[in-house]
């Protein structure tokens, strides 16, 4: 597993994070996926080993990496240190596998009662290509963007450009609480306008 980005080499990704930068992204997946994939690995294994079967660790890496990236690229989250970041993307990890879980339990029957070799019953329905497999990562960033009210991409501006709450609050007024709550929603709200489902949640 490659070794963690510490001190000013960590503070130097996150803001090239901030800034939407493609290379961040690669490096991203290259210095974090192994670890939360072994994180799924192991949920899926200690919920039920015919998961498995169902789902793809690679997949929900991927998907919480699209997720992260755009969400970081407008300044949503706080990730001072290296640990605040793993810790970040195990938690969306098990999030996301428990929505697929959910999703699955309710256009499937329940997981114990079904055939091992049934491949059909556990066939996932096929969904649109969604735009994040079919654009760049700065494109789809820039077409979320696009989506965000000028008082939103002025929050989202403000915090990729490294300030935290206390001062977007103090630029743009109201409370450190709401302007965080203010792009939280912003950034749902354009996930599922967008038809990206892993932004959401």
């Amino acid at each position: 597993m490659n070794e963690p980005l510490r001190g000013k080499e960590y503070a130097e990704f996150i803001r090239r994070i901030r800034l939407g930068d493609e290379r961040a992204a690669d490096d991203l997946i290259r210095l974090y996926e192994p670890e939360v994939r072994l994180e799924v690995r192991a949920l899926l294994r200690l919920r039920d080993s015919r998961l498995r079967r169902v789902f793809d660790s690679m997949d929900i890496c991927q998907s919480i990496m699209v997720d992260f990236f755009l969400r970081a690229a407008v300044g949503e989250f706080d990730l001072d240190e290296p640990s605040q970041l793993i810790r970040l993307l195990v938690g969306m990890a098990r999030n996301r596998l428990a929505e697929r879980v959910r999703f699955h339990q309710r256009h499937r029957r329940d997981v114990r009662r079904i055939d091992v070799n049934d491949t059909e019953e556990w066939a996932i329905p096929s969904q649109a290509e969604t735009p994040s497999e079919v654009i760049s990562r700065r494109e789809l960033l820039a077409l979320f963007r696009g989506r965000l009210s000028v008082e939103e991409q002025e929050v989202a501006d403000l915090r990729s450009q490294g300030h935290d709450w206390a001062t977007v609050a103090r630029e743009l007024g109201g409370t450190p609480e709401g302007r965080r709550k203010q792009l939280a929603r912003a950034v749902a709200r354009v996930g599922l306008e967008l038809g990206l489902d892993s932004v959401v949640g």
